[in-house]
């Protein structure tokens, strides 16, 4: 497969094709891969510098369904829903999250962390021990160090415990990531800035003794985004609408976001959680995929987050 889309529409001869849904990106051990669906056919595509890009949307875009399952009211959703999902399958997804804390018998081990994603902007987290830096990645964290490691109430209460005494969030606005990306600091000063921040967490009285504290040490994904040298961007696409077209040039990637060279001498980011749900035709991801140089038609906004621009270029 080109990793390309092709779609649902009656062709010339008279024969429907199926088109392929974008599942969203995925960071594995050799980096990014847009996953793709096509019925119950599944495939991946590995992305690589220099990759071009190259879709339209077709048609209105479909909820993805909770936790792997179809959306059983078959709804439509909004172009600029990140999470891809209608209010019901939304509700059922946080029902079984972790993250939301509506599960307290995981029996796993869990891993508290502290992510770097630029000057100022340090968070803290947990993740499952067996997912490694998985969610480092999938979150666009420049640099990691674990903190601590033990059952997950444990690991929730030390994340409450950070939030509290030392005012460290545990979200970050991917617009905050996606504005420093550009210029940042030597990797010394980035792994310092972290460090002093774990220093001073694992000095706090109140960490649960079920908790062991890890030593520090930094983990940079500089070079896994490919951020060195990485030119500002000039807008973030805010939304896909039906026939809106997107190509570019793969030039860097963090987290669910593409940076992409488009043919105007432009760099635009593209949130992939966007294209979930969509039915996407074109000439999908390769070296050389025909036309990916040509103009994205979909609504841009400046990086600040203004408003969109009026109509579509």
């Amino acid at each position: 497969m080109s990793a390309a889309v092709a779609g649902r529409r009656a062709g010339g001869d008279g024969l429907t094709r199926a088109f392929w849904r974008c599942r969203g990106l995925r960071w594995g051990g050799a980096g990014p891969a847009l996953l793709w669906e096509r019925g119950r056919e599944r495939r991946e595509r590995e992305l690589r510098w220099g990759f071009e890009l190259g879709f339209r949307a077709l048609g209105i875009r479909g909820c993805g369904g909770a936790r792997g399952n179809v959306c059983p009211l078959g709804a439509a959703i909004g172009g600029r829903s990140t999470g891809g999902l209608c209010p019901e399958c939304a509700r059922l997804d946080r029902a079984h999250s972790v993250a939301a804390d509506t599960v307290a018998d995981d029996p796993r081990t869990y891993r508290v962390y502290l992510a770097w994603f630029g000057p100022g902007l340090v968070k803290v987290g947990i993740t499952a021990e067996e997912r490694g830096p998985a969610r480092l990645l999938e979150q666009g964290a420049v640099v990691f160090g674990w903190l601590g490691r033990g059952p997950l109430m444990a690991a929730r209460r030390t994340e409450e415990l950070l939030r509290t005494a030392l005012g460290v969030p545990d979200r970050i606005p991917y617009a905050e990531k996606r504005a420093v990306r550009s210029a940042l600091p030597p990797r010394a000063e980035r792994a310092a800035e972290i460090e002093e921040v774990h220093a001073r967490a694992v000095a706090l009285e109140g960490w649960p003794h079920s908790l062991e504290r890890v030593g520090f040490t930094a983990v940079d994904h500089t070079e896994v985004f490919g951020l060195d040298g990485l030119a500002p961007a000039t807008g973030v696409v805010s939304e896909l609408v039906d026939g809106g077209r997107v190509a570019g040039r793969l030039v860097a990637a963090a987290g669910p976001d593409l940076h992409l060279a488009t043919g105007d001498g432009g760099l635009v980011v593209l949130d992939t959680r966007l294209m979930t749900g969509w039915e996407l035709a074109g000439d999908g991801v390769g070296r050389g995929a025909a036309g990916a140089g040509g103009a994205i038609t979909v609504p841009v906004r400046a990086l600040s987050g203004g408003d969109v621009q009026d109509g579509l270029f």
